[in-house]
């Protein structure tokens, strides 16, 4: 039902928009156990899905820049 949520904290650098709205769809997807809401719940699905990407985007904002270790290779998205 849902693939794994990817580490958005990268040392590349930010996040996109797009890349913490998908995790958080994946994050609502597996809380919920619905891959996509009836008509009566999509009001609290995407709700949930808003609050959780805003949650999100201010935590990476907040969190300091993370730096590669020298022995670590590059991670992808």
């Amino acid at each position: 039902m849902c693939r794994s949520i990817k580490r958005l904290r990268q040392p590349q650098g930010e996040a996109s928009a797009e890349a913490v709205r998908a995790a958080a769809l994946q994050f609502v997807r597996k809380v919920s156990g619905m891959h996509k809401p009836s008509g009566a719940n999509q009001a609290a699905f995407a709700a949930a899905l808003d609050a959780i990407s805003a949650a999100t985007g201010q935590l990476l904002a907040d969190l300091p820049p993370l730096r590669a270790r020298p022995d670590e290779p590059p991670r992808g998205e």
